[in-house]
């Protein structure tokens, strides 16, 4: 099995931005690259993790909340997922980062339900409503492969915290099949350790979430109070394991860290703490997307409690924390390059849509 070797200089990377490809430092060969569970799986250690992680369902620990009841018999705790993982949709997203979508959209597959109560969740309807229809281990592989049979570039797991073992229940289904694309884990960041180190040397690419920093924050607005002192270790321990962002010759993500950090209204502090931390600890070379797509949705929008955070964050506001990301000496800052068409439909929507039906009428 060829290995993946270091940065690679190539002609191309003049088309690239300096923030993505740092002048060829961050461009590593696509001829050379392999997915990193396909070596775990050679070993055995992919089937071993997904032993270990459906045994763990049994006291199910999965993520912070530790709420110890037994998922592996349906029972539900505060993620409200019992033995199946719930999909609410599964297609070629072109909205993501030019690095995911490149130009055939990223292979995003949404779970159902959430291990965190964000009052301003903007998919609310999938997090805290369930939307959507749970699928067994083989489903959710044919799910990935069906994605990278339509030419996607990775598959990316949304919302996946509290079904690590189902994933990898089903990785091992799909890599025996065929799959051959990089992984991206996209995560609010309310991890567990124990689930990040199931995940370590399986898992490319990390796209974790940086929300809050303060504890009060915290409480308020994500239902988690220690939602910050999770994120601290668990995004340590995902740069840990794959490093900076890197990409291949034509931009499109590879391995390494990709952070985001979606800025709210009058919470610049906390966007100033997390700035300093990830360059400070993490690394200044820490590919960051500052995001101004904050809007209020579900409770920030319906609950006078909450009318602090009942509008937009502003132009001024953007632009501070873009300065707080400068500021602290990140310089790896998302920006949009690359011009793509969207094309083509959900690939599992209808099947997902026939499942929910058949799943309600029963119910």
């Amino acid at each position: 099995m060829r290995t993946f070797n270091g940065p690679m200089k190539t002609g191309r990377n003049s088309l690239l931005p300096i923030e993505l490809s740092g002048g060829g430092r961050f461009v590593c060969s696509r001829e050379n690259f392999v997915p990193a569970y396909l070596r775990a799986f050679e070993e055995g250690i992919l089937q071993e993790r997904a032993d270990e992680a459906i045994e763990a369902l049994r006291s199910c620990r999965v993520c912070p909340r530790d709420c110890e009841i037994d998922r592996l018999n349906n029972k539900i705790g505060v993620c409200k997922s019992g033995r199946l993982a719930r999909v609410a949709s599964a297609f070629p997203h072109f909205g993501e980062e030019d690095c995911l979508r490149g130009w055939n959209g990223s292979g995003t597959i949404f779970f159902g339900w959430c291990n965190l109560r964000c009052v301003f969740c903007q998919n609310f309807e999938t997090s805290q409503f369930g939307e959507g229809a749970e699928v067994t281990a083989a489903e959710l592989a044919r799910i990935m492969l069906d994605l990278q049979e339509i030419g996607c570039h990775n598959i990316n797991f949304v919302t996946p915290e509290h079904v690590v073992p189902q994933i990898l229940e089903a990785l091992v289904i799909a890599v025996e099949r065929g799959l051959r694309l990089p992984l991206v884990y996209n995560t609010s960041a309310y991890d567990s350790p124990e689930s990040i180190q199931w995940m370590n040397g399986l898992i490319d690419i990390y796209m974790p979430d940086f929300k809050l920093w303060d504890a009060e924050h915290c409480r308020k607005y994500l239902v988690a109070s220690n939602y910050a002192e999770a994120a601290l270790g668990v995004i340590a321990a995902m740069h840990a394991q794959v490093g900076e962002l890197k990409v291949d010759e034509d931009g499109l993500a590879l391995r390494g860290v990709l952070l985001r950090h979606l800025v709210m209204p009058g919470l610049l502090e906390d966007t100033r703490e997390i700035m300093r931390w990830i360059a400070d600890t993490l690394s200044r070379d820490t590919y960051v997307n500052v995001m101004d797509q904050y809007y209020p949705a579900h409770k920030a929008e319906t609950e006078p409690r909450f009318s602090e955070i009942n509008r937009r964050t502003s132009d001024g506001e953007f632009c501070h924390a873009l300065e707080s990301a400068r500021a602290a000496g990140l310089w790896r800052l998302d920006t949009r390059w690359r011009n793509v068409i969207p094309h083509g439909a959900p690939v599992w929507l209808p099947m997902m849509r026939q499942r929910t039906a058949k799943y309600v009428s029963a119910n």
